[in-house]
């Protein structure tokens, strides 16, 4: 690495922290040439592959904008469309996997958004699955019914679980 005031092309590292969202590592370093420390931030990187087939690298703000439109009028906050954008990011982190399909993000939207909100999901669900019919919206509804079955008795517990208060 670089000094960037000596340009060196040696440094050491001095220190090593996971950034809050663990996303990241901060590295503090130090020039053996001119003694002065720096900061560096290290991230994987992750792609997103659109269906014309260009690549390019993941966004929370894409997520929380796509996301956005489908929560108008729903007592949702900014907070937590940044929640289920972190989500979102960790679960396709978590797979492991460098390169995801557009779509495969989507999907990836689709269940914390059903914890957030169930209105606002099945908005999101019926433009991004291409409702056609009210059979669409009505299976949809019944699959959100058959969950609830199997939630939790408490009906805020089932209902927004994601939140940054």
């Amino acid at each position: 690495m670089y000094c960037p005031f000596c340009r060196n092309a040696d440094s050491r590292v001095v220190d090593s922290r996971l950034a809050e969202d663990g996303s990241a590592i901060r590295r503090r370093r130090q020039c053996p040439e001119c003694g002065r420390r720096f900061s560096t931030v290290e991230t994987t990187s992750l792609s997103v592959i659109k269906r014309s087939g260009v690549g390019e690298p993941f966004s929370r703000g894409k997520v929380i904008n796509g996301v956005r439109k489908a929560c108008q009028g729903r007592p949702v906050s900014e907070d937590d469309l940044a929640m289920l954008a972190q989500e979102v990011e960790e679960s396709i982190r978590a797979s492991g996997v460098a390169e995801i399909d557009a779509h495969e993000v989507g999907l990836a939207i689709l269940k914390p958004l059903q914890r957030l909100d169930q209105v606002a999901y099945l908005r999101f669900a019926s433009v991004y699955q291409a409702f056609e019919s009210l059979e669409d919206f009505e299976a949809a509804i019944a699959e959100l019914r058959k969950d609830s079955l199997h939630a939790p008795a408490h009906p805020a517990a089932s209902q927004r679980p994601l939140t940054a208060r």
